[in-house]
């Protein structure tokens, strides 16, 4: 088991444990370096399946990913990642946002966002003056008095507001391309971008 990778492949990327570190890759390139490597995997992209389903060291184990009070379209990143821990808020930031909510190892109900890039993209498809890059350090103390600053905290401002309304003491967990950022907006809250593949491994040794 030691020697087998485990691979999240997302919506954009692949995500790939060795045991030790997560390597985030393009879809062609994951393919091409690991394809004569033993490789179990959880998808979410079905697009790619008659491509990755003809590479003979590689296996699809999503349907045995499972958590109790999941609901029938969840996705299996996000049930992995509700494995991950018995109890908290999870929280996904990658191309959406997801927020997911596990008490006592069971799945009580989350919601999702858009990504915080595909959220600065719907502001420019509104006008090209709303088209800004966030402000990484903008304070949700004052209120904004610049287009780009109002931007940005009404987007992190409404996954803030949400979050802190669902948390009530329970621990935040952070994982995804944007999670590290959004981690530091709330006290005490844990990024780690290995939680996905520690429920994988928690739904392998139950096999």
């Amino acid at each position: 088991m030691n020697n087998i990778l485990l691979a999240d492949i997302g919506n954009t990327h692949f995500h790939i444990y060795d045991g030790k570190k997560v390597e985030h890759l393009t879809y062609a390139d994951a393919m091409e370096k690991y394809r004569e490597k033993e490789l179990l995997y959880i998808t979410v992209k079905h697009q790619l399946s008659s491509q990755i389903e003809e590479i003979k060291n590689w296996k699809n184990i999503s349907s045995f990913v499972k958590i109790e009070g999941e609901y029938k379209t969840m996705g299996v990143d996000r049930k992995a990642l509700c494995l991950s821990h018995k109890n908290g808020v999870f929280v996904d930031a990658g191309s959406a946002i997801t927020v997911d909510v596990v008490m006592d190892g069971i799945y009580v109900g989350g919601y999702i966002f858009p990504g915080i890039k595909a959220m600065l993209k719907s502001y420019k498809a509104i006008s090209p003056v709303l088209d800004v890059e966030l402000n990484e350090t903008i304070s949700l103390e004052q209120l904004p008095t610049t287009t780009k600053d109002g931007i940005s905290y009404g987007i992190i401002a409404s996954i803030k507001s949400l979050l802190d309304k669902h948390s009530n003491g329970k621990t935040l967990y952070f994982t995804g391309g944007d999670g590290k950022f959004l981690s530091t907006f709330f006290k005490d809250a844990i990024y780690d971008e290995t939680l996905v593949f520690q429920g994988i491994l928690k739904t392998l040794k139950s096999m």
